[in-house]
């Protein structure tokens, strides 16, 4: 069997798998995004923000961590754009950016559970 047996390795077809491919940029930006995805305290982060709007207190206590470790971490969410927050007053508040996040770890989650 030669490599253009298999219709996949036509030239028709791969010109059209090219054309569809994502440029270098989009797919560093796509790789950086799901980077943040793969620390556990970041997702633990993000699952308690899934219920409600906390401030880094009462994070901290969600996810039983150090209110250093949860601002630490809240800062590499903040800055990938997945949490926002608000000020009232002295207290800061967080909250997923959007409700993309939540359907990505939605989705992801349904992905791992199913049979």
């Amino acid at each position: 069997m030669t490599e253009k047996d298999c219709e996949c390795c036509e030239d028709s077809f791969q010109e059209k798998i090219r054309e569809e491919m994502l440029d270098d940029d989009t797919v560093m930006e796509l790789s950086d995004f799901f980077k943040i995805f793969g620390d556990s305290t970041r997702l633990r982060i993000l699952w308690a923000l899934h219920s409600a709007e906390m401030c880094v207190q009462g994070i901290s206590l969600a996810v039983g961590m150090s209110v250093s470790a949860v601002s630490h971490q809240l800062k590499t969410l903040k800055d990938a754009h997945l949490v926002k927050s608000r000020r009232e007053g002295k207290q800061i508040y967080y909250s997923i950016c959007d409700h993309h996040i939540m359907e990505i770890l939605d989705t992801a989650l349904e992905h791992i559970r199913e049979e």
